[in-house]
């Protein structure tokens, strides 16, 4: 249960004088530190999560300590307040909030402020709910003392405050609510979801006229008097440094006004961008190429390769798997890899630092925003409080704007410590694409024992991939015993394995000196293709259906079931196809969500055309289900370009790819019909903007085995002419 405790009088009208006048409302949750907006803070504290004001005109403003990026929250957590408040949607705005990690900071990370890993919603389900209804509780008590009747007999409508005859909008009893103590936690009763109005009601997002008219501003549209742009020039090699470097050349281009070294690398400081670029263009520098400059994919995943010969750290261990193994009717001995992939946020990298003497401004995207605070703090020798994050919207972060170094940031603070100036320090797509910070490649290996009746026997299942968590802030809460639990989520878990009475499962994590992060996904945007092939690998082993063969061994499971049947029935599964096309299903449990599709592919000589992609997701209650579609399109779209496109290669220790045209991501031309199905469901929300992406390679991959026999273990799929 949410604590929620009483503002002072005095610290409510610091609040209306900074707020022009209402009732501010700030929540929190138990265990976590006290926090009142506006408020003196005396004794215990809480820090929160959010707040709600409720001004004098009706406006309803919601501050959101989440970063939007394209997933919604701006809609979703609203809707939550909104809900208990009986807010009129009309007038709801909603604000990014400051960064704080004493008001904002996050149990499940630490206390750190931070949008990741599908949290958002689920994090946020009961303490937004609770917020919005103790603001209403006030609401009706300041009116039972203007109208005199009792709380009892009133109710509310839609910002207004009703009792018989008696009727008065928030707006107007804003200033009197705020005077009120806090309602004991104990007597906030939540709607009954029989009551909700928009929880599970389809609903249009809130971001979307700022953003179809242009009005809304993301990291890159920052721009003030006295802004200078800056770009960096940075090893070309992983752990290189500068040796010497010539800048008169680049200082000769117009507009160019400094050019500095900072820790990564040479920055060229211009009146705009244009200036940056072509200044660092002119740049002479001597690179030392550092330890990695033999870095080669080819050789990194032969290394693999070895390493997944010998044994590992154990990740889950039940019986004698080697021994059941050596009386298995049939064995299955196989090897999947997936390649480094890059985020390619639509939006690349930028930040914008003005410092002064007591002060860092920051305007950027970020999902991250006290670790970033923390981090200026100690470049420029300022206290945290004293660093102001302003999050703009995000064109795109897929956990590339969380970044447990806060490397794009940091990097634009010593820009601008170095310039003397307000500078914006941008990336062009480029730098973003070959400057670290990627999804791990990772081979596994597996071994899978049939018994009689076809049904897995025995499993010894072997990873190897770097950690993401080692070396972070993260790695003593999710490295146990050597096993970063990312690299093996959705394997170590998986219901396939968890029950087998034998099975093994082992990880090499390998240093390679590639610098990597979590993505879109994370762990499971490998598992997931690994361990749906692997089932379809067994069905046809045992000539059974993949659908059936799935049933059986999901029998126990009836989320699981629930939507891949759901997903199987409404792609019509059984029903015949137009020549040359085939289905292929995948079913997986991520962030608390289950998801299946069903994709119907064909091939035009050896390119893979996927057609339609059927979906159903059982994500617990479905808060907005328009954006829950939405982001299962979103998904669906980012895992055909892992299946189909995506990769990274090294040589020399060098990123090849630079670009869309060589780094690709799905076209519009490729993409296909998706239809998504929500399982109705009263179960606890789970995550669902990445939830999406795991089942998709699977199930193309699956498709285009039942069509041309091919069966594909390598990503992106790529068919032979053999």
């Amino acid at each position: 249960m949410n604590s929620i405790n009483a503002l002072s009088r005095r610290g409510f009208l610091k609040g209306s004088a900074v707020l022009g006048g209402g009732l501010v409302v700030a929540f929190a949750m138990h265990g976590v530190h006290r926090f009142a907006m506006g408020a003196e803070n005396q004794g215990n504290v809480f820090a929160p999560n959010a707040f709600l004001r409720i001004g004098n005109d009706n406006s309803v403003t919601v501050l959101l300590g989440h970063s939007e990026m394209g997933q919604g929250i701006w809609t979703g957590l609203t809707m939550l307040i909104a809900e208990e408040l009986d807010a009129d949607w009309s007038k709801i705005r909603v604000e990014h909030s400051p960064a704080s990690a004493a008001d904002y900071g996050l149990p499940g990370f630490g206390g750190m402020q931070i949008t990741g890993g599908s949290t958002s919603t689920w994090m946020e389900f009961d303490r937004y709910r609770q917020a919005g209804a103790a603001a209403r509780m006030m609401l009706i008590d300041a009116a039972a003392k203007r109208f005199n009747v009792a709380p009892s007999e009133i109710h509310t409508e839609s910002g207004v405050v009703i009792a018989g005859e008696h009727r008065a909008t928030y707006g107007e009893l804003a200033d009197d609510a705020g005077q009120l103590p806090r309602p004991d936690p104990a007597s906030i009763k939540l709607k009954d979801a029989k009551g909700w109005r928009l929880i599970g009601k389809p609903t249009q997002r809130l971001d979307t006229p700022e953003k179809i008219t242009g009005r809304a501003k993301f990291g890159m549209d920052v721009q003030f008097d006295g802004l200078m742009t800056a770009m960096v020039a940075r090893s070309p090699t992983f752990g290189g440094s500068v040796k010497s470097f010539e800048g008169a050349e680049a200082l000769a281009i117009p507009g160019v006004r400094k050019v500095v070294q900072v820790p990564t690398g040479i920055a060229v400081i211009a009146d705009h961008y244009w200036a940056a670029k072509l200044g660092r263009d002119a740049l002479k520098i001597e690179w030392n190429p550092g330890p990695n400059a033999g870095l080669d994919s080819r050789a990194l995943l032969e290394s693999f390769r070895k390493l997944a010969k010998t044994p590992g750290l154990s990740a889950g261990q039940a019986g004698d798997t080697q021994a059941a193994l050596a009386k298995a009717a049939k064995t299955i001995d196989v090897e999947y890899s997936v390649p480094y992939l890059a985020h390619a946020p639509m939006e690349p990298l930028n930040c914008t630092v003005r410092i002064t003497q007591d002060k860092c401004e920051i305007w950027t995207g970020t999902q991250f925003q006290t670790l970033d605070q923390m981090v200026a703090g100690k470049i420029t020798g300022l206290k945290p409080e004293q660093v102001e994050i302003h999050t703009e919207f995000l064109g795109g972060g897929f956990g590339r704007r969380a970044n447990p170094t806060s490397d794009f940031v940091s990097e634009a603070v010593y820009v601008a410590k170095a310039a003397g100036a307000p500078v914006k320090t941008v990336w062009a797509r480029e730098d973003d694409i070959r400057g670290g910070y990627y999804r791990s490649a990772f081979l596994h290996h597996a071994r899978i024992g049939l018994g009689t009746d076809g049904q897995p026997l025995a499993w010894k299942h072997v990873m190897v991939g770097q950690s993401i968590m080692a070396g972070t802030s993260l790695e003593a809460s999710m490295v146990k015993d050597g096993i970063d639990k990312t690299s093996v989520e959705g394997v170590a878990d998986s219901p396939y394995i968890g029950e087998l009475a034998n099975h093994q499962i082992e990880l090499h994590s390998p240093q390679t000196g590639i610098s990597v992060l979590w993505l879109r996904s994370v762990g499971h945007s490998h598992t997931a293709f690994v361990m749906e092939s692997l089932i379809d690998e067994l069905a046809t082993a045992t000539g059974k259906d993949p659908v059936e063969y799935r049933r059986a061994l999901l029998k126990d499971h009836p989320r699981h079931l629930g939507v891949l049947n759901l997903a199987v029935e409404k792609a019509d599964w059984s029903a015949p196809l137009p020549d040359g096309h085939a289905l292929g299903v995948a079913v997986h449990e991520s962030f608390g969500s289950y998801v299946a599709q069903v994709a119907e592919v064909s091939q035009d000589n050896l390119a893979i055309r996927v057609h339609r992609v059927v979906c159903a997701v059982d994500c617990g209650i479905a808060v907005n289900p328009q954006s829950i579609a939405a982001q299962m399109e979103s998904c669906i779209t980012f895992g055909l370009s892992f299946a189909l496109h995506s990769k990274l290669t090294l040589k020399s220790g060098q990123v090849v790819q630079s670009n869309y045209h060589d780094y690709q991501v799905l076209r519009l031309n490729e993409m296909p019909m998706v239809e998504v199905h929500i399982v109705p469901s009263s179960d606890k929300p789970g995550g669902i903007g990445e939830a999406g992406v795991p089942p998709t390679a699977p199930a193309v991959a699956n498709a285009v085995f039942a069509l041309t026999g091919q069966r594909l273990r390598e990503l992106p799929l790529q068919l032979s002419g053999v």
